[in-house]
């Protein structure tokens, strides 16, 4: 078919195949319906594979939005004899999403990295080319699946190519792939069209075309009839757009064909997968033979009998199909495509759905079998949708409740969607007791929305010991309720309710659930609890690489969080901000964000922590989540404490403060409580940082019921000795010892060892100051690590070794400004002059990380006592160069002379 106006465009993505084929690659075209995108779609589908390249092409289909990995199975299927060539693990995720094999469903990631490497292999024997039309159609796992190959392709071999219409959205994350826009013919080009294919149009009408048409190359092809005649083919007198006017006219066409045809063309637009083998089936079992050859003829639809595919030449003539069948009609063929499928497949449910005319328990319960395996697979929403369709079909009143619930609860605790909760639950919803499934969603919502944790602590305790079996931990409803009890006790922070909890999984049978003991330890009371389980959340931690449940990623989280082991969550923690801001689960986006920054406060990556907050925090507003919001303000309010910025500390610690006040909320309150105590010390008001951190946790005893005690061990220490209570802190560490928080991570291990070396005597002091900064990865720790050089720096000027202490002093300083904390800066610094070095000395110390690395090095080298000429050549600098840098950079470090920079430097580590 030749194509006019379209050489620009044809060039551009003849050159995209070649560069392909050669490297990998990923292109998106875009433009207007009718505008000519799967035209030249089909037209580089044939230049690729003239050039030898293999072509494999997939179509979004409206009808087929909502259904997880529809739009895969289109991609799998055509290389399923591709999927031996992969790993076991691999493999098995590919077979199961395409429906191909039972099992476990797999999860997003895996399916993810599966499909790439399935590409990726296919590509290693000829260059291969996935064409995907009306990509916004869809569905959402597919989309991200793809999203995520199509970012990926480089050094592949592997093509990716797209089409979306203009301003359409799109769960597929276009960031980072160009674009090529398809824009209307111009005049030239649209008068050629028309004169080619239709040269005995008079002029009247063919004038008209091209006004109408508006460069629209289907509109100039399709509607030469409607307009043959001396009335426009519209009744208004301003004319429809242009797409709705060729829906009307493919409608018209198809009106024409036999009941037959029509019926097997809705049975291909229904299908969606593009499978010929199915349309066929399910036409055999409703009209006996086929009948596609007449809408074949009508230039509906493509049939490739040797590929066993059939499609639809444009994504309007699919709609129009849909469009002129009555309910009655759908409902049949959705029923003949049921049959398609194994009793257990996720299509034979749906299909089953769709065809439903009244309440159907059956079909219902599959639904909810579904939508379990949707959600494993890391799809919360599509599970939602799926519960609330099972809800709309369920006979039985209380079935419809529980299963609407459960799709509340999703909402609210993993996608965000906090909007129809309370129209989802009857009136008395907060009215004790509720069922268990009813204060699960009730509770979830009261927390994230209010953070009212008494209430909903209330009323999901009350429901667990009032519902049939609350000792059954096979339960799944009872195991979300844990769920959420152990989050209410964890932000309630409080004696009482940590008592309530444990109790609760103690009477559960055979033994709580794996994750839930974690948090019961690990989060809740981790002090207490956390030392004989860290080997079982180290190995869940591991298999974190294997998960991409958002809220199962979450969970492991929370519990890694006071063990320290978020930075080997990381990776998965992102993969839940990816799959939020994709339009996937919310809630756990924010969560991850999160646990992110606090991960961050702790690895002195305070930027990146401050961007995630504010992140999270226009999530939260956006979705008025007023728990998480709260939480995550505490990371930019102790970012704010460390660098000195009092005015923002106080602004946000007494937001909390009243906030969390009211309502309870200890963790809130210890967070608050947390940031105005390191503000303290870092103004050296130590009085205040004691009272502070010892809100949070008396001396001499670490609280069972607050996790965040582990989080300021040294700053009460520290409080404590500087206000001249020895006896508070001594208790404070022998509680700490007689914990054994040391071994939970190095991270305490650092601050354990610290601590009991400020209470120490000479010359334990120094042998155990020198155990903390020796322990192995402490500089993952770098705003613990200065202090505990900062401390020792200053034990070490008391004890009159100015020279060790400079080393410990310097090393403090450095990273304190490498953080930017401000007020521990120059705390070390004044520190340093107490050591008898001049200013001008501890001045150019601070200066010389300022200088080009090259200025560094030869200041460090001159003040070794180096002359130029050696100097340069150990730098392959001639002695001139050298002489000029020293002159340029005597200045910037205050001193005047070789013998000022060498006392200056003296005590640099790297001198």
């Amino acid at each position: 078919m030749r194509l006019f106006g379209r050489d620009a465009e044809l060039a551009q993505l003849d050159a995209f195949i070649g560069t392909a084929a050669a490297d990998g690659a990923g292109l998106l075209l875009t433009g207007d319906p009718g505008v000519g995108k799967s035209v030249l779609l089909d037209a580089i589908a044939a230049s690729a594979t003239g050039a030898g390249a293999r072509v494999i092409r997939a179509a979004g289909v409206e009808f087929e939005a909502e259904m997880s990995f529809a739009g895969l199975h289109q991609v799998i299927h055509p290389l399923v004899e591709e999927l031996g060539r992969l790993g076991a693990g691999h493999r098995r995720a590919l077979e199961v999403a395409a429906g191909l094999d039972d099992g476990t469903p797999p999860n997003q990631l895996t399916v993810s990295t599966a499909m790439l490497a399935l590409l990726t292999q296919t590509a290693a024997d000829q260059p291969l080319l996935v064409i995907v039309d009306d990509m916004p159609w869809l569905d959402r796992v597919s989309a991200v699946v793809l999203g995520f190959v199509a970012r990926r392709l480089a050094g592949s071999g592997v093509g990716f190519l797209a089409a979306f219409r203009s301003d359409e959205v799109s769960f597929f994350e276009r960031g980072g792939l160009p674009e090529l826009e398809v824009r209307p013919l111009d005049d030239q080009a649209a008068a050629a069209l028309v004169d080619d294919h239709f040269p005995k149009l008079s002029p009247r009408i063919r004038q008209r075309l091209l006004e109408d048409a508006q460069g629209n190359p289907l509109a100039l092809l399709e509607m030469p009839i409607a307009l043959s005649g001396h009335r426009p083919a519209w009744t208004s007198s301003t004319p429809p757009p242009v797409s709705r006017r060729l829906q009307s006219l493919f409608a018209s066409r198809i009106s024409n064909l036999p009941e037959a045809t029509r019926g097997q063309l809705l049975l291909a637009a229904l299908d969606g997968s593009g499978e010929l083998r199915i349309v066929r089936d399910a036409a055999a079992a409703v009209w006996g033979t086929p009948a596609l050859d007449a809408a074949e003829r009508a230039r509906l639809i493509l049939v490739d009998g040797g590929a066993g595919r059939v499609a639809f030449r444009h994504p309007l003539t699919r709609a129009a199909v849909v469009e002129l069948s009555t309910n009655e009609e759908r409902s049949r063929v959705h029923r003949a495509l049921a049959e398609q499928f194994p009793d257990d497949s996720e299509r034979r449910a749906w299909h089953l759905a769709e065809a439903a005319t009244g309440p159907d328990e059956e079909v219902a319960e599959l639904l909810e079998r579904a939508a379990a395996k949707v959600q494993r697979r890391g799809d919360p929403v599509g599970a939602m949708v799926l519960l609330l369709r099972a809800a709309d079909l369920s006979p039985d009143v209380e079935d419809r409740k529980r299963r609407s619930v459960m799709a509340a609860y999703i909402g609210v605790d993993v996608t965000g969607d906090l909007r129809n909760m309370l129209a989802v639950l009857e009136p008395g919803v907060l009215r004790e007791p509720p069922s268990l499934v009813v204060a699960l969603a009730g509770a979830a919502y009261l927390l994230q929305r209010h953070g009212a944790i008494d209430t909903a602590y209330r009323m999901i305790l009350g429901a667990i010991e009032n519902s049939p079996d609350p000792t059954d931990a096979k339960d799944e409803i009872l195991n979300e309720a844990l769920w959420v009890l152990q989050a209410l006790t964890a932000f309630g922070s409080r004696p009482e309710l940590v008592e309530s909890f444990q109790a609760v999984l103690a009477q559960l049978r055979p033994e709580p659930p794996e994750l839930i003991q974690l948090l019961a330890s690990t989060y809740v009371e981790p002090a207490r609890l956390a030392l004989p389980v860290l080997d079982r959340l180290d190995d869940v931690v591991a298999a974190l690489d294997e998960q991409s449940d958002p809220g199962y990623i979450i969970r492991v989280g929370v519990a890694a969080l006071y063990a320290d082991r978020l930075p080997s969550c990381r990776t998965a923690l992102w993969r839940a901000v990816e799959h939020g801001r994709a339009g996937g689960a919310i809630t756990a986006g924010i969560e991850a964000l999160l646990l992110l920054g606090c991960d961050d406060l702790l690895s002195g990556d305070w930027d990146e922590a401050s961007r995630l907050a504010g992140e999270g925090l226009a999530l939260c507003e956006e979705h008025n989540y007023q728990l998480l919001a709260y939480i995550l303000r505490f990371q930019h309010a102790w970012i704010a404490a460390a660098r000195g910025d009092e005015a923002t500390v106080n602004t946000l610690t007494d937001e909390m403060l009243q906030w969390a006040g009211s309502r309870r909320v200890g963790f809130v309150l210890n967070y608050a409580h947390h940031a105005k105590g390191l503000a303290a010390l870092g103004r050296a008001d130590y009085e205040a940082a004691y009272q502070q951190v010892s809100a949070i946790s008396p001396a001499g005893t670490l609280v069972p019921h607050s996790a965040h005690a582990l989080w300021v061990i040294l700053d009460l220490v520290e409080a404590a000795v500087r206000t001249g209570r020895h006896a508070e802190a001594r208790a404070h560490v022998a509680a700490v010892q007689a914990a054994g928080v040391s071994g939970i991570s190095t991270r305490l291990a650092l601050v354990a060892s610290a601590s009991a070396a400020l209470v120490a005597s000479e010359p334990e002091d120094g042998r155990l100051f020198e155990e903390a900064l020796a322990t192995p990865g402490a500089e993952c720790w770098p705003f613990e690590q200065a202090r505990v050089h900062l401390a020792y720096g200053e034990r070490l000027r008391r004890a009159k070794s100015p020279s060790q202490a400079r080393s410990q002093l310097t090393a403090a300083r450095d990273i304190f400004h490498r953080l930017r904390a401000d007020p521990w800066a120059k705390r070390a610094t004044s520190e340093l002059r107490a050591t008898g070095l001049p200013a001008t000395h501890a001045d150019a110390l601070k200066k010389i990380d300022t200088l080009t690395p090259q200025q560094r090095e030869i200041a460090l080298l001159a003040a070794a006592g180096l002359t130029n000429k050696q100097i340069g050549d150990r730098l392959y600098l001639s002695p001139r160069t050298v002489g000029t840098h020293l002159y340029q950079l005597f200045p910037k470090l205050g001193v005047t002379s070789r013998a000022a920079l060498r006392d200056a430097l003296a005590d640099h580590p790297t001198s």
